[in-house]
């Protein structure tokens, strides 16, 4: 039955009573309100408005600091388009924009301006997410790395603090304000701060913060709404415009992909959202696209599998049954942690399980989401529902207490009802028959109402539709999915699915002559049954594809298989918000992908999209007036159906590669660990003087030995110790901090001492190193460490400080002898620290190693003078070396071949790692003994795909044996045709004589 909105009015009033907040953010529900800057985007308590429509916000999470090749973006951002999205959202990374403070970037691959064109070339609106903090498993959580040697409380409304970011978000605020709607650009809503949810005690949540902040925002010029996102509905910074929540509701166990908590479906979003911000939308600003995966993870697969299809179906569509008209999935695109983007809980690989892998491929859950997102779209009753059974779903409609259904009704329409239908325990595999008993509007009615049973197969979850409106048609029920539906040339296309062999019922409610059905296509058999109040009960099997005409409807019954292969288009309109058009649709059947649809001329469609097969067939459902079809530029020879569509096959030309064999060219080998040959000189180092620092954790040392005291932040990190001995020295012992998964290597006067070769779990290790024969009283020696650094830590807790956690030495001292003093401490980590040297490649790109300060990663620099040798026969002592080489690609215009590097775990002297460049980019950090990654993919752009690359890799050896790649290639992971943009390559600037290399 239907709620009234007093007695929502009284749910939220009651709920808000057990709900903690400050009483400023307590705020009752408004016909329609907007923020008082602007009356383009504005809301009411169901969805938010574009315009003055109603719009459906369903949008996925990528970051362009993630893909540094800005011409892909179009690609990803068509490719989400064409899922049936309308918005994507985006974080942006302060650390990368300002790595020196008051060094404000937006320069090559910073730019934040080809991210916003694409989208809005593609159609795609924004949620902009600028921070100034971030987390999202970047190293900082997006603060700078200067933050760790400056003062305060960050994440508050310390003066410090806010004099730190305000240049910053001045800056992103105004680049912003430039691509908002009311610009004429694409972004929609503004997010400040982040998850800012958790408070170090003793303290809470700062009020001054947050309005300073949102003063700033609207200072340079935004005046889009302001949104927040809370990690939990917590009701934190409610004082916003639309305040939303995260969830992530399945966790990030990609070793058990097939495990899921009984009780893992959250029913209570609802209830929480009335109890804050019953005014405005129901938002979740991130929900679980994905999973990150940590240092020896499980992979990516694995996460895929956990937040696979079936996780799709169930919790997506419990997001439905909670009213949920604002939707973002995090991730829909991963990306690359190339460089030094990522926190130390992360690889190199940003996949994140995601639909749209980080090869840019589409994985089976990318079609699975298509469903959703197109049937949401054509289904507007949703966007002023309300779930009326919370908390009472069990056994509901279904008299089966091992499923539950969410009743959610279209309040505003009065008409429309969607049926959720789900297992009671998540973790289930079993299948339940069931019927349902549910209100329409000729009175309750028994499905299936020709007999049998509906069936929900283990993980699934369905949605069932109640006098839903189609155009001129209305559907009585449908127990059938609907996919889409269009309205062309006055007749009427819906299509609905289930999965192979599933039972199912689609009746239709007329006003006078009840209409015969007649098969047209296909070989299902479907069964009839007239209704009271002229209605026609269908009932057939999803198996295959079979069409049925009624009267001037005309329905397509799809297994889920056939379901996956459409795609729905739509014409562009004019002007500059030409393709956000949702008018004018074409449905087409076919393709690996469909991006666009166009009319060059009179009465031709012209179709671009992607093929992975060399045969493809087309079934194109259009306008009479559309006659004629190209693909990619190519003429399509049409035939028509007997029901007017109109079908097409085209081939497809997917040429082997030449790719070339990695293993036999001609590699070259130089040293990159000098700093321990005697002759070394460390005259040009930083010298680690500091006594005092404002950092957090105070040293245990005489001086300061933490590198972002000096301002290193990424990368290898070199310590020489010079020392005269005492005689009684028996070894050295050494705590030295670098994040998960890092490492360290010690060597006396050049003789190497040992390794901490890490693991999955320790951030610090404390090692003790003997010496092999006593030190000479009043002799002079050198200690050289080298360390990885794997990132600053997160700072998910406001007015904490663990991104300062230290990246160096914690402490040592010397074995047997507690007089020995240490006369100087050096530190080298990338050239010029803050003040870093490759400006194209950005702040993070390299770290401290000797190659890396002289440049060998870069293209043209002439290594003609080195000794052969590659990284597969490796180096036999303990130390790095580094390995270049060049090569040639040829792949031909019109394909999208994906490729990686890929190695093999090696068994024998497992303790390395390596990292790898390409055309001077570091697009690989690979550590042998902890793993899981060794496929790594290098996106077009940075690879030169018609034209010359250097590969460069190096090999640090943490065993006196030596290491080496047991294997080194570069393959295909996919072979695509492709209507994708043609893809520029990013500058690779060449080799120069670098000032003050060392």
């Amino acid at each position: 039955m239907l709620l009234s909105t007093v007695f929502l009015l009284l749910c939220a009033l009651l709920t808000a009573a057990r709900v903690p907040r400050r009483s400023r953010g307590l705020r009752f529900p408004r016909q329609t309100e907007n923020n008082g800057f602007q009356d383009i985007v504005t809301w009411d308590q169901y969805s938010l408005f574009l315009n003055g429509t109603r719009v459906d916000v369903f949008s996925g999470e990528v970051h362009p600091y993630r893909m540094p090749v800005q011409s892909l973006h179009l690609d990803v951002f068509q490719k989400i388009k064409s899922l049936g999205f309308n918005a994507i959202s985006a974080y942006f990374f302060w650390g990368i924009h300002e790595p020196k403070r008051g060094d404000i970037s937006f320069d090559g691959f910073r730019d934040l301006q080809p991210f916003f064109d694409a989208a809005m070339k593609a159609g795609l609106y924004v949620i902009a997410r600028p921070g100034p903090y971030i987390n999202a498993e970047t190293t900082g959580g997006g603060f700078p790395g200067w933050g760790t040697h400056t003062g305060g409380l960050w994440r508050t409304s310390n003066a410090s603090y806010v004099d730190a970011y305000t240049g910053y978000m001045k800056a992103i605020g105004s680049q912003i304000a430039a691509n908002q709607i009311t610009n004429g650009g694409p972004v929609i809503l503004v997010q400040i701060e982040n998850e800012y949810s958790g408070f170090q005690a003793p303290f809470t949540e700062d009020f001054t913060y947050e309005d300073d902040l949102k003063a700033l925002m609207r200072s340079v010029g935004v005046t889009v709404p302001l949104t927040v996102n809370d990690a939990w509905e917590g009701s934190h910074f409610t004082d916003v415009d639309i305040y939303g929540y995260d969830s992530y509701p399945n966790g990030f166990d990609c070793f058990h992909p097939n495990d899921w908590l009984p009780d893992a479906v959250p029913e209570s979003f609802f209830a929480g959202h009335l109890g804050i911000n019953p005014q405005a939308p129901n938002a979740v600003y991130e929900f679980q696209g994905g999973a990150f995966d940590p240092w020896g993870g499980a992979g990516y697969e694995g996460c895929s599998l956990l937040l696979g299809p079936e996780f799709e179906r169930v919790f997506y569509k419990n997001q439905f049954a909670m009213s949920t008209t604002m939707l973002n999935f995090y991730m829909l695109f991963g990306g690359t942690n190339w460089g030094g983007i990522a926190h130390p809980g992360v690889y190199t690989s940003y996949d994140y399980g995601a639909a749209i892998a980080e090869d840019r491929t589409l994985r089976e859950k990318y079609y699975e989401l298509k469903l959703q997102a197109n049937f949401r779209a054509v289904s507007p009753a949703f966007l002023t529902t309300r779930p009326t059974n919370i908390f009472a779903t069990q056994g509901s409609f279904t008299g089966n207490q091992a499923l539950k259904t969410t009743q959610v009704l279209d309040f505003v329409g009065n008409q429309t009802g969607f049926y959720v239908v789900r297992q009671t325990d998540a973790s289930t595999n079993d299948v339940h028959a069931y019927t349902l008993t549910l209100p329409t509007s000729i009175g309750n009615l028994t499905i299936p109402a020709i007999g049998g049973n509906l069936v929900l197969n283990g993980k699934d979850s369905k949605i069932h539709v109640v006098d839903y409106v189609a155009g001129s048609t209305t559907l009585l029920y449908s127990t059938g999915e609907i996919l889409t539906w269009a309205t062309i040339d006055k007749r009427d296309i819906i299509l609905v699915y289930g999965n192979t062999g599933e039972l199912h019922e689609t009746a239709f409610k007329f006003t006078s002559v009840v209409p015969a059905a007649t098969v047209v296509s296909g070989a299902g058999v479907i069964k009839t049954k007239l209704l009271a109040d002229s209605s026609l009960v269908l009932q057939y099997t999803t198996t295959g594809q079979t069409v049925v005409e009624i009267g001037n409807t005309l329905l397509y019954i799809l297994d889920r298989a056939n379901a996956y292969q459409f795609w729905v288009l739509h014409l562009p309109a004019t002007g500059a918000f030409a393709q956000f058009s949702t008018r004018n649709p074409i449905i087409v059947k076919g393709g690996y992908l469909l991006r666009s649809v166009s009319t060059p001329a009179a009465g031709t469609l012209a179709f671009t999209g992607d093929l992975n097969s060399t045969k493809a067939s087309f079934e194109i459902i259009a306008p009479a007036a559309f006659q004629s079809a190209t693909f990619n530029g190519v003429k399509l020879s049409l035939a028509k159906t007997r029901y007017n569509t109109l079908t097409a096959q085209t081939t497809a030309t997917l040429p082997a590669a030449t790719l070339p064999n990695l293993a036999t060219l001609k590699w070259k080998v130089a040293d990159s660990l000098p700093e321990i040959q005697p002759q070394y000189s460390d005259a040009d180092w930083t010298v680690a003087n500091h006594k005092t620092t404002i950092n957090p954790n105070p040293p245990n040392t005489s001086v300061v030995l933490y590198a972002g005291e000096y301002g290193f932040h990424t990368g290898n990190i070199l310590w020489r110790a010079h020392f005269s001995a005492t005689g009684a020295e028996k070894g050295f012992a050494v705590d030295v901090q670098g994040g998960s998964a890092f490492a360290y290597s010690v060597w006396l006067d050049g003789v190497f001492l040992g390794s901490w070769e890490g693991d999955a779990v320790h951030s610090d290790f404390n090692g003790t190193f003997p010496f092999s024969s006593p030190l000479k009283k009043g002799s002079a020696h050198v200690l050289t460490i080298l360390q990885d650094h794997m990132g600053n830590e997160e700072n998910w807790w406001a007015a904490g400080e663990d991104f300062k956690t230290p990246r160096g030495i914690l402490r040592y001292s010397f074995m047997g002898s507690n007089a020995t003093t240490v006369s100087v401490w050096k530190v080298a980590g990338n050239l010029g620290g803050e003040d870093y040297a490759d400006r194209t490649r950005g702040p993070l790109n390299e770290g401290g190693l000797f190659a890396e300060r002289q440049g060998w990663h870069l293209p043209g620099f002439d290594d003609s003078t080195w000794a052969p040798g590659s990284p597969t026969a490796g180096i036999s002592h303990a130390g790095v070396a580094f390995y270049r080489t060049t090569f040639t690609l040829d792949i031909p215009a019109g394909l999208d071949y994906p490729m990686a590097i890929v190695v093999t775990n090696a068994t024998v002297n497992p303790n390395f790692r390596s990292q790898f460049y390409v055309n001077g980019y570091q697009f690989g950090k690979y550590v042998n003994n902890i793993g899981p990654q060794t496929s790594f993919p290098v996106p077009q752009g940075i690879l030169d795909y018609s034209g010359g690359n250097t590969l460069a890799v190096s090999v640090w050896a943490q065993g006196a044996a030596g290491a080496r790649l047991d294997s080194l290639s570069l393959k295909l992971t996919a072979r695509v045709q492709s209507g994708m943009a043609p893809v520029a390559n990013q500058p690779f600037t060449p080799w120069v004589k670098r000032p003050g290399a060392f």
